[in-house]
């Protein structure tokens, strides 16, 4: 797993399968309790590197459009807890 915020990043996994799920290129795995669950390809070492992350050369761990994912999600988080969402 090589996603920055995976948790389980730096954990190897073996591939049952890959494919294309909900419109992404998706690796299978059993996980420690043998279920089937996918995580996408390019969290791990099977995706190719894209222009940027090959250009970065390891200097940056994180391109512009995760950031901004990740601002987005934060975003969205904290209108949920000052609405009174999840306690």
């Amino acid at each position: 797993m090589t996603h920055a915020f995976h948790p389980r990043r730096g954990e190897r996994i073996t591939a049952a399968t890959r494919k294309k799920t909900w419109g992404d290129d998706r690796i299978m795995y059993y996980d420690a309790r043998g279920q089937l669950v996918s995580v996408l390809t390019s969290w791990t070492s099977l995706h190719e590197l894209d222009s940027f992350m090959a250009a970065s050369a390891g200097r940056s761990w994180l391109r512009v459009d995760d950031l901004l994912r990740l601002s987005a999600l934060i975003a969205a988080l904290k209108v949920r807890d000052e609405e009174g969402g999840v306690k």
